[in-house]
């Protein structure tokens, strides 16, 4: 992929130095002993009930830290990539979509505080709702290509723009339907789980297209794609984990649905063609 090593996004945040949980204890550790030593036994009741301090105080610090971060994150060349891939796929919902609201991306290192809980780097690359920031470990990537067989900068990529889809499906209230939905209509292969993420990996082709026409592409790009898309569907981890493959359990979809839904959205080029959620998938 052809892209600018200088570029510096102001939607990227890095907490890597942070450590696991993003920071805020010493602070509220801090606060507690200034409150007993003026007001005695007030500073027991705060800490005893005060869970939602914690949170909150907690939540300061990360953001003071947040701001420190912001646009820093792009000294060492992949978490520059990352920031370039930000900003051009979110350029590109803009033209797209009147209104849009940019995302931030978090990079992190183990674990960090999101709105949506902690997140773990267990879990892959993920996008939290409640506070519109995609959160990656880039180990994650080094585990695609080792474990997956998938690597290649847009394979990366590839990644970054489908949780990018999963914002534009937060912002038309997509994935509110879906959560709000009952349970059995959310699980199983062809549940609205699965929907979801195919329409998010359509919407990755989607800005690949515009990525093509605006001369990022280079041979071999898709193919990296598409490859880090089959790799990850839900048959193919199923059966590298159990050897078995229970498609009630389905969550993403197959390879071979990912597969076809991102090169829709690359054909196509059009948010339109997206509808994962009527017919057949």
């Amino acid at each position: 992929m052809r892209w600018d090593p200088s570029h510096r996004s102001s939607d990227l945040i890095d907490r890597r130095s942070q450590g696991g949980g993003g920071g805020g204890g010493l602070l509220f550790t801090l606060l507690m002993l200034v409150v007993r030593s003026r007001w005695g036994w007030a500073g027991v009741i705060v800490v005893l009930l005060g869970y939602g301090a914690l949170q909150l105080v907690g939540g300061v610090a990360q953001r003071a830290a947040d701001v420190d971060g912001r646009g820093q994150a792009g000294t060492d060349e992949q978490a520059a990539f990352v920031g370039f891939v930000l900003d051009h796929a979110q350029d590109s919902w803009a033209r797209k979509l009147p209104g849009y609201r940019r995302a931030e991306l978090v990079l992190f290192r183990s674990s960090t505080r999101t709105a949506c809980g902690y997140g773990d780097a267990a879990t892959g690359p993920f996008y939290c709702p409640a506070d519109q920031r995609v959160y990656i470990d880039l180990s994650f990537y080094d585990e695609l290509e080792r474990r997956l067989g998938a690597g290649g900068d847009f394979a990366q990529a590839y990644v970054i723009a489908h949780e990018i889809g999963h914002h534009v499906q937060n912002l038309d209230g997509t994935s509110d339907q879906v959560h709000r939905a009952a349970r059995s209509r959310q699980r199983g292969e062809s549940g609205l789980s699965v929907r979801l993420e195919l329409q998010a990996d359509c919407y990755a082709g989607v800005w690949a297209h515009d990525a093509e026409q605006n001369g990022l592409l280079e041979v071999g790009d898709i193919g990296e794609a598409l490859t880090a898309a089959a790799a990850i569907g839900d048959d193919r981890l199923q059966r590298m984990g159990s050897g078995t493959v229970s498609p009630e359990t389905f969550t993403h979809g197959t390879s071979a649905q990912r597969v076809a839904w991102f090169r829709r959205g690359f054909e196509r080029g059009d948010p339109r063609v997206c509808d994962s959620f009527s017919g057949a998938i």
